[in-house]
């Protein structure tokens, strides 16, 4: 009996010990985009490593901000990011800084989250932002289809740009937006997206840059699209070094392929 008890005991101690070893090493990497109060983007799909804080095995959207405020908030998330329990679970009640009485918007996949509580895993987007309009609340969640791009030296790519709203009924749908003037690392651009929300954009020279959006009409949360773009490859034509190294193994193909039929004859 005792070493029935032993081994049950010894059981139970393994199985401790895995769950506890198995919360600690839970994280993912996903991507977070902020926008300050001042409706400017304060992180662009930055890659962020969550770790699980409360050690339940779980990642969530609040572990996830809280990580991104830590790396990334000069004085970490004790100085930029801040919850509280309520009634409704946890509220946000200071985002990248700002304290506004709880006017602030998060988002997960580019679809509303139901909570801060709510589950992440790797390679998700994660989005929050603070509300510039303390009035009526319009500022608009919009998105492109891409989140992260490479692309080549002058290189044409065509981008879609969505907003999030609602239909008669009040469930949430996605709508084209027309008319939003394209930004480039914050400076507007002559591009303007057309009525099915889509615009076409270059770059010449190869770098990191963070495309958004902004309307006259109506108030955006900035979108978020960072494009990598890479120099374009070296020509590979006659012109160039494999290119007459192509001709000269053509060339001497042919005349080992001439010699052998004059031998034949």
């Amino acid at each position: 009996m005792k070493k029935i008890l032993s081994v049950m005991l010894a059981v139970v101690l393994l199985g401790a010990l895995c769950i506890t070893a198995s919360a600690e090493g839970v994280s993912a990497e996903v991507y977070v985009t902020v926008a300050d109060g001042n409706g400017e983007l304060a992180l662009a799909q930055e890659k962020i490593t969550v770790t699980d804080i409360d050690g339940d095995g779980v990642l969530t959207l609040d572990e996830a901000l809280f990580a991104a405020h830590e790396a990334k908030f000069e004085g970490g998330a004790a100085a930029g990011y801040a919850t509280e329990n309520t009634q409704w679970g946890i509220s946000l009640v200071k985002l990248w800084g700002v304290e506004n009485g709880g006017s602030y918007g998060y988002y997960l996949n580019n679809a509303s989250a139901m909570g801060l509580s709510a589950e992440i895993k790797d390679g998700d987007l994660v989005s929050a932002f603070v509300y510039t309009d303390l009035n009526t609340w319009s500022d608009m969640y919009c998105f492109f289809d891409n989140s992260l791009l490479t692309a080549a030296e002058n290189t044409e790519i065509t981008l879609t740009l969505k907003g999030a709203g609602f239909d008669e009924n009040w469930n949430p749908i996605t709508l084209p937006l027309a008319d939003a003037v394209i930004t480039v690392d914050g400076v507007a651009t002559e591009v303007v997206t057309d009525a099915e929300g889509r615009a076409c954009i270059s770059f010449d020279k190869a770098g990191r840059y963070v495309v958004s959006a902004e309307s006259e009409s109506g108030v955006l949360v900035p979108p978020a699209l960072v494009v990598t773009v890479k120099e374009e490859a070296p020509a590979t034509g006659i012109g160039s070094v494999c290119g007459w190294t192509a001709v000269a193994v053509l060339c001497a193909l042919g005349l080992v392929m001439t010699a052998k039929k004059h031998n034949e004859n």
